[in-house]
């Protein structure tokens, strides 16, 4: 399953492909203009090539290596940690007072840019005196080698600091799958990702997926065909789901 999940219309996409190749997934971006954020997955690596294509690194997935390295180099990783933890209290603030795009933009760049130079000088002074195949080394490399697009956040407001979001949104998938196993069929596959993507935009909405299938089974048929975008539930009119 890959999963997209789009923060302005609260929408999340599951699409089901036969295998992890990029191919398919990559290819529909083809045509797309604007910011992709994604996990650190090196099939993804070459969107920072594509024109009219930002993208963006994930700090929480960043910050997972730094408490993985804690073990082996406790000294380097905490003094990182410390620092990816004030990038993250500066979102707090934002959210907490409920700023506007334009607003978050100007808070991270007075207060979070000069702490993503320090995280980077402090990366690039001690990267050569690690082992790489160290966890440490691994934590330092992971962030060097997608630099500008672990910065990229700071260039819109309107951006997130990582892919929390999303991963979120996959959570339910990962558990159910422990208990159905598979999907029978690379059908069945396809209808699966259909309702999730249906079931998990109505729970970024606050509309119970229960309560949405129902009042859409009941009304489909006396909706026009050209009106049938108003039942998806980012766009639905939640007064009638009861």
């Amino acid at each position: 399953m890959w999963v997209r999940y789009a923060p302005l219309s609260k929408s999340v996409l599951f699409e089901y492909y036969k295998s992890r190749s990029t191919k398919g997934p990559i290819d529909d971006l083809d045509s797309f203009r604007g910011f992709v954020q994604t996990d650190g997955y090196s099939g993804y690596t070459y969107l920072a090539q594509k024109k009219d294509l930002v993208h963006l690194s994930c700090w929480a997935h960043a910050r997972r290596y730094f408490e993985k390295a804690q073990d082996n180099d406790k000294d380097h990783a905490t003094h990182v940690l410390k620092l990816i933890q004030l990038l993250y209290a500066i979102e707090d603030i934002a959210r907490e007072q409920n700023l506007t795009h334009d607003q978050r933009h100007a808070l991270r760049l007075e207060k979070s840019l000069p702490v993503i130079n320090e995280i980077g000088a402090y990366i690039y002074k001690h990267k050569g005196s690690t082992t790489p195949r160290s966890p440490i080394g691994k934590a330092f490399d992971y962030c060097s080698n997608r630099w500008t697009s672990l910065q990229n956040y700071l260039t819109n407001g309107m951006l997130e600091i990582d892919s929390n979001l999303i991963e979120n949104s996959i959570r339910p998938l990962a558990l159910g799958r422990k208990n159905y196993l598979f999907a029978g069929s690379h059908d069945a596959a396809v209808n699966i990702a259909m309702f999730y993507s249906f079931f998990g935009t109505c729970i970024k909405h606050d509309i119970p997926p229960q309560k949405w299938l129902k009042y859409v089974m009941e009304n489909i048929q006396t909706t026009p065909a050209g009106n049938f975008k108003e039942l998806l539930p980012q766009y639905i009119d939640k007064s009638l789901i009861k």
